[in-house]
């Protein structure tokens, strides 16, 4: 009934059945009243596919409806011709072409460079989909399109949905050329091949050839050297092509994405939303073919805010889904590569969205699938050659935020619930373990692991122990979180019962507190008095050190001492005494401090477990110091200096290196409460260089600053000056209080 009418007729005849108004009209599809109105009255030239697409969805037609909408709008378009697969076109413009200025830097001085015949003839831009490739090289085709006399083509491989037979293109493109039909009736395949090579190396062309499959598909097309400028496109690195540049894309950069957004919105939209628009780069993993869709979808709904769009982004299992405008869909994109795939990279592609933190190693593969570092390792590299998992240059892998999503909605519908579950759980499982096995390496009774440890990665030195505990922090620490959720309680307890003292060597890390708290509310479930005690003290340490939060560290440690009496473990009694002593030292209590230090000596001497002697003596020798008694102090100091030095030590290892290095600077303490400055200086450099060789960067940057201000009373200039540098080139790893006092110092010192 639609079917002779004009586009504008049709529209208003199908609103009027609904009974709406324009406005209602506008509001259902986002698409302006005004807007609406023009294509009514025939105003307006006919919108684009995805324009009917929403009035379509606003209207709530039935399918049949819908395609009446739509063939009326086609019908009203002026025809155009269509280029067959692989046919040679000249390269188009790319109007809101935004960013990769370094990409287009680096392929403009490649067309430079093809006249005198020198530097790569050939550039492969490969990435995962939808980062953009294409646009690039049409970019940069249309940019250089002056330097190429002879001609610019661009030939659609269809590389992942019907690849063109790399006969068939080599055809197109030495017709394009101007190859006559009889010549190239008389050359074999080979001898065409050769003729494109030479009719490249001779003329001045450049060649686009997008979308590429595989080496196979072009390595007939490349010239070996010559005048020409050949692009290829490609998911896949095609690293079995040899003398070729390469650029690899992935995501833009916020400020691009942005910048992108801007452009396909206009500057005045964009920017009465900025936060808006900023967060909608964010949801869209800063994925070019992502924010164009986003972009898009927008301007058909010009009459809806960019936050509503940012609400329909931020449900992680309906964003792939709403990123999609008329019949361009992200998730389809994804797809493609997806159906390529073996059955066994499609499985750890999906298992592989179970991964909770941002990056990942083969090991992560193998603990998934239940197989070997190895194997995980060549499926893994399937997946990097297909585009859907990015190699960094650190040696791990990533998966675009979209492409995680894509992932997990494949794992929610394609893998059996068992053996998600199992997956996930081996997953957890190989984390803390391997944090467990890590942690040790710091606790004084297990140091390296037992031979019959079989891991998955590396843990032979105490180095790589460090090193893995902190790259792999944000996986581990969310297995903790997933063990605590699960009612996991025993797995917890033990995971934080290792970092004991590793935390020392990672004092700034942000999430000490939380990592104490779950195990001190797993061990409460198991109701384990001692494990109570422990967690409650390193719980009141992090509260203490990592959060200064005095208050609520004495409270956690005196908790802590309650529990330990329960237990009737005097070991773990003077531990809370101390971590008490520590909280209320720093909330200028040096009399409850020292009443709790020298309670926990009394304890350890008595029972002679000397393990928290040494920081029970220096608290209360500090407390002394505070008290206006340094003497004192620093005789106390010197007695655990003896004690660390005494062959019969039962102190030993890193627990004895922090505490010589933590008594070494209460030694500077009181010698400049003393004001014997050079001995203070000579205790703070020592003291630095202990912390410096064991890792205890925090300490050194109190260690600095203390030496800074001993020099400065010693008239020493220059050395306090490079000092307190040193204290603001730790950076983030120094706490705030010693960066801000080092620069005051700084300010007040005479120009160099």
């Amino acid at each position: 009934m639609y079917r002779e009418k004009p586009f504008g007729a049709v529209l208003r005849a199908l609103r009027q059945e609904r009974r709406l108004t324009m406005e209602e009209l506008a509001e259902a599809s986002g698409v302006s009243v005004r807007a609406i109105g023009d294509m009514e009255r025939g105003r307006s030239r006919v919108p684009q596919r995805r324009t009917v697409v929403a009035l379509a969805e606003g209207l709530g037609l039935a399918e049949a409806e819908r395609e009446a909408l739509l063939t009326s709008a086609r019908s009203a378009r002026p025809t155009r011709s269509v280029a067959a697969a692989g046919t040679v076109v000249p390269p188009r413009s790319v109007g809101d072409f935004t960013g990769r200025e370094a990409e287009l830097a680096r392929l403009r001085e490649a067309a430079e460079r093809a006249p005198a015949g020198v530097g790569m003839s050939v550039w492969v831009v490969s990435g995962p989909p939808g980062c953009g490739k294409t646009t690039l090289a049409l970019k940069a085709a249309a940019d250089l399109a002056g330097e190429f006399p002879d001609g610019c083509f661009v030939v659609d491989l269809h590389g992942v949905d019907g690849p063109v037979d790399t006969g068939e293109a080599l055809l197109k493109l030495l017709k394009a050329l101007g190859v006559s039909d009889r010549r190239l009736a008389q050359e074999d395949p080979q001898g065409r091949a050769g003729l494109l090579r030479a009719l490249l190396g001779e003329r001045r062309c450049l060649v686009v050839l997008d979308n590429a499959r595989d080496e196979g598909q072009v390595r007939a097309l490349l010239p070996a050297g010559g005048r020409s400028l050949v692009l290829v496109t490609s998911r896949r690195p095609l690293t079995g092509l040899e003398d070729v540049g390469r650029l690899v894309l992935c995501e833009m950069t916020q400020d691009e994405a942005v910048g992108l957004l801007r452009r396909i919105l206009g500057e005045e939209r964009a920017d009465a939303e900025a936060g808006a628009v900023a967060r909608v780069a964010e949801l869209c993993g800063r994925l070019p073919l992502a924010l164009r869709v986003a972009g898009n979808w927008l301007t058909v709904r010009s009459g809806w805010t960019v936050d509503h769009l940012v609400r329909r982004l931020a449900d992680e299992e309906r964003r792939l889904g709403a990123l999609a405008a008329g019949d361009v869909r992200v998730e389809a994109a994804f797809e493609l590569s997806y159906r390529q795939l073996t059955g066994q990279a499609a499985r750890l592609l999906r298992l592989l969205s179970l991964v909770p933190g941002p990056d990942m190693t083969a090991a992560y593969g193998a603990a998934l699938t239940a197989t070997d570092v190895f194997e995980a390792e060549d499926v893994m590299e399937e997946l990097v050659e297909a585009g859907l998992l990015q190699a960094t240059f650190t040696g791990r892998h990533q998966l675009h935020d979209l492409i995680r999503l894509y992932a997990r909605a494949r794992l929610s519908r394609e893998e059996d619930p068992g053996d998600r579950e199992a997956a996930d759980d081996r997953l957890r499982t190989w984390l803390l373990e391997t944090a467990v096995v890590a942690g040790r390496w710091y606790k004084p009774t297990y140091g390296a692991p037992p031979p019959s440890w079989r891991g998955l990665v590396p843990l032979e030195t105490a180095e790589e122990a460090r090193a893995w505990l902190q790259g792999e922090a944000p996986s581990w620490l969310a297995a903790l979180r997933g063990a605590a959720h699960r009612g996991e309680h025993t797995r917890v307890v033990e995971t934080a019962y290792a970092m004991e003292w590793f935390v020392n060597l990672w004092v700034h890390w942000g999430h000490w507190p939380e990592v104490f708290r779950l195990a001190g509310e797993a061990a409460t479930a198991l109701d384990d008095p001692y494990m109570m005690a422990f967690h409650a003290s390193c719980h009141s340490w992090a509260l203490n050190t990592c959060d200064q939060r005095y208050v609520e560290s004495a409270e956690r440690a005196g908790e802590a001492l309650e529990h330990a009496r329960r237990a009737q473990d005097v070991h773990q009694q003077a531990s809370a005494l101390v971590h008490a002593a520590s909280a209320y030292r720093q909330l200028g209590d040096a009399q409850a401090a020292a009443e709790r230090s020298l309670a926990a000596i009394e304890l350890s001497e008595g029972d002679g477990h000397y393990e928290v002697w040494p920081q029970a003596m220096r608290l209360y020798g500090s407390a002394l110091r505070l008290l206006g008694r340094p003497e004192e102090s620093l005789t106390l100091h010197q007695r655990i200096m003896v004690f660390l030095d005494s062959t019969d030590c039962p102190v030993r290892g890193l627990v004895a290196d922090i505490f010589r290095s933590h008594t070494t600077q209460a030694l500077g303490l009181d010698c400049a409460a003393l004001g014997r400055w050079r001995e203070a200086a000579d205790h703070y450099r020592n003291a630095q260089i202990q912390s410096s060789r064991i890792g205890l960067v925090h300490r050194e940057a109190e260690q600095l600053l203390h030496l800074g201000e001993a020099l400065l009373e010693l008239g020493e200039t220059e050395e306090a000056r490079y000092c307190l540098r040193q204290v603001l080139a730790l950076g983030d790893a120094a706490d705030d209080k010693e960066l801000k006092a080092a620069r005051k110092l700084l300010d007040t010192l005479p120009a160099e």
